[in-house]
């Protein structure tokens, strides 16, 4: 397939963070982009009002008839998320048209620029949205394709024109990394997950193994040194590792919070870099802003011009974002739904607020991730002060017999615990005010968030 010769391009299951990304990019590009999701949201509504043309409804009576005759210059994209028995997706493969994955077109967008992906299994999106904004600011033209809307970019999509480089998510799900051939290469974790679609933990890293072995070979793999035994196959390949913990390439020597932010102290191969501020706080987005610096510091770009980039960086939508921030209240959303993330979350918060009671509401996402890592989930949530557990959001699964929140919530070991429906959760917080809260989960918990902010500006207001 040409990419530059399609016209026309309708998204099964447009709504991804992924996915709506692409039909942005087509829209701008000047095709017409058409779009099925099942649930309109403020991401969608965002995309009609670009000039997408999406239905609700499921109906194959409503697919484009350029897209059903398949002429000549029509993309379809499908993300796997769309069930198997969707009618839509069965009438276009009954006509026999071509159907592409996102992560297929992303690969194929991707060869004709110098290709920067991250992978890995949480810190993805904030890591690739910080490269992203580093180069932009130091005057290095690059797109960017993200897992998240970007608070610098207002947006899940960065287009410059002429440029020369392209900022990737490298998604193991699905095994949908493989279809990229990086230049660079960034793995920020390994962390089990994603047990649905591989067997076992050995079997997830032999995709990342897999992944790593597409990089071209006069490229370089960025990691931390722990994961380069079970990542290098290849021993003439350029590696670079980055730590907060340990010795590497590129080490964190001190770190201290001032102003709710990181100011560290960076050991690099050639010198050591002071005051350099890391615009999110959390340990864990240390280690993100270290692989952003070292992707930088690889491309020759100036080293003062990358600490102001870093020190500007606003974030990603529901990656550690504050929406209240006072001296009586705070409120933080976040996407963690992996107990890794969950801990890296709560952790950074009991930090930067030593002396305040931490309430965390969290919703489970997935039936299979919460049975493999029930116990793992109660540690995490057992370093909140307060928890409010919702129902777990069932996203592409159906039940698992067993499995349920109320099983996860008798593992959780602190007392102040409880089991509450999404709509019970704003008249809780009517009644109690919080001192710390964080809302955390990746399925539909971000419906809460404006309720929520409304909620407790309110009560503050009359405090």
């Amino acid at each position: 397939m040409n990419i530059n010769t399609i016209h026309t391009v309708y998204f099964l299951g447009v709504g991804g963070i992924g996915m709506s990304a692409l039909a942005r990019y087509f829209l701008i590009k000047g095709c017409k982009v058409y779009g099925y999701d099942k649930t309109k949201t403020g991401l969608t509504e965002e995309l009609e009002a670009e000039g997408i043309t999406i239905h609700y409804n499921e109906d194959e009576t409503l697919i484009p008839k350029e897209i059903k005759n398949n002429e000549e210059g029509i993309l379809v994209v499908y993300t796997p998320a769309i069930p198997k028995d969707n009618k839509e997706l069965l009438s276009l493969q009954q006509t026999g048209i071509k159907l592409y994955k996102r992560s297929e077109v992303l690969g194929l967008i991707s060869q004709e620029y110098f290709t920067i992906a991250v992978a890995g299994t949480h810190g993805k999106t904030t890591t690739s949205s910080m490269i992203a904004h580093v180069l932009n600011e130091c005057g290095v033209k690059c797109n960017a394709f993200l897992g998240g809307i970007s608070l610098n970019f207002n947006s899940n999509l960065l287009l410059n024109e002429d440029a020369k480089f392209v900022v990737v998510e490298a998604d193991e799900f699905d095994r949908s990394f493989l279809t990229l051939k990086p230049n660079i290469a960034i793995v920020t974790s390994l962390d089990a997950d994603h047990l649905d679609i591989y067997e076992n933990k050995n079997e997830m890293h032999n995709a990342y193994k897999a992944f790593v072995e597409k990089i071209n070979p006069t490229g370089t793999l960025i990691t931390k040194q722990t994961y380069l035994t079970i990542l290098q196959s290849n021993n003439k390949l350029n590696t670079l590792t980055y730590s907060i913990e340990r010795k590497a390439d590129y080490a964190l020597k001190s770190k201290k919070v001032e102003d709710g932010n990181f100011l560290i102290e960076v050991e690099t191969p050639t010198d050591v870099l002071q005051n350099m501020v890391i615009g999110l706080p959390g340990i864990h987005n240390i280690e993100n802003g270290l692989a952003a610096f070292v992707v930088a510091d690889l491309l020759k770009i100036d080293r003062e011009r990358i600490k102001a980039a870093l020190k500007s960086y606003k974030g990603v939508k529901r990656r550690f974002e504050f929406h209240i921030k006072t001296n009586d209240l705070v409120y933080i959303d976040d996407y963690a739904h992996h107990p890794t993330e969950l801990t890296f979350a709560i952790s950074s918060i009991k930090e930067l607020y030593p002396n305040k009671k931490i309430t965390g509401v969290f919703q489970p996402h997935l039936y299979s991730r919460t049975r493999d890592f029930a116990d793992e989930f109660a540690e995490s949530l057992s370093l909140l002060d307060e928890l409010i557990l919702l129902d777990i959001y069932p996203a592409r699964e159906l039940p698992i017999e067993g499995v349920s929140s109320a099983m996860l919530l008798e593992k959780v070991t602190i007392q102040h615990k409880k089991l509450l429906q999404k709509e019970e959760v704003l008249s809780y917080f009517k009644a109690n005010q919080p001192e710390v809260l964080i809302t955390l989960g990746a399925g539909d918990i971000d419906t809460l968030v404006q309720p929520l902010k409304t909620i407790l500006n309110a009560k503050a207001v009359n405090y």
